[in-house]
């Protein structure tokens, strides 16, 4: 009912996961990324214990690879599992289980990874990697050009109505955390409107939390 990447931008260590699901308040459950650490995608008959349980593990030095053999250890119901795993250094894993639903694919390569299950096409995992590495500019940016891709490419056998990104990078807090938890018509394009209007304000709501003094105007009625 999935599919998703989790990614590392290589210039600047921000990560970030993108997903897009048939069910509602699909990143509510599935996308999780820390600062400094990494990230993690949990989905398909979604235990979200699971996120939590890689992005810790990844903080204790293991590695991508060493995460996901820990989760296939940790984890219960791992059969019906899918996790996408990004760490510090660029390192990917993925963890899809035999009971993963209806049409499922994955594929990764340095600094990103995707999944998804229930898919029109198993092309379409990889065809997200192809759009993450083919665009350019800021992380969230390429998160969104790699989710259009995968529609491209087919995208969910169904239609899909929720849609979320989340970012992290030098701060103890997500620094876009951007959702469409229901929508019949197309998620993935009002997540790309959210993020238009979010991303030349990101920057300034970081500063404000770390010293309003130095921060822009607000912009809103009384404020000068």
């Amino acid at each position: 009912m999935t599919f998703s990447l989790v990614a590392r931008c290589a210039e600047t260590g921000m990560f970030g996961v993108a997903i897009s699901s048939s069910s509602p308040a699909v990143a509510a459950r599935c996308a999780y990324a820390r600062a400094g650490v990494g990230a993690v995608a949990s989905q398909n008959i979604t235990d979200p214990r699971l996120g939590p349980m890689g992005l810790d593990l990844m903080q204790k030095g293991l590695s991508a690879a060493e995460t996901i053999a820990e989760i296939r250890k940790q984890g219960t119901f791992i059969d019906y599992r899918q996790v996408l795993v990004v760490d510090a250094r660029g390192g990917t894993a993925i963890h899809s289980g035999p009971k993963a639903l209806g049409i499922w694919s994955e594929a990764q390569g340095p600094d990103v990874a995707s999944g998804g299950n229930l898919l029109a096409d198993p092309a379409v995992p990889q065809a997200i990697v192809d759009g993450f590495r083919a665009a350019k500019g800021h992380l969230g940016d390429r998160l969104i050009a790699a989710m259009r891709a995968g529609v491209a490419a087919g995208g969910e056998a169904g239609p899909v109505h929720s849609a979320g990104m989340r970012l992290v990078d030098a701060v103890d807090w997500p620094v876009a955390d951007l959702r469409v938890d229901w929508s019949d018509d197309d998620p993935i394009e009002a997540l790309a409107r959210l993020w238009d209007i979010y991303k030349p304000q990101l920057g300034a709501y970081v500063q404000r939390a770390l010293d309003p003094r130095e921060a822009p105007s607000y912009g809103v009625p009384g404020d000068e």
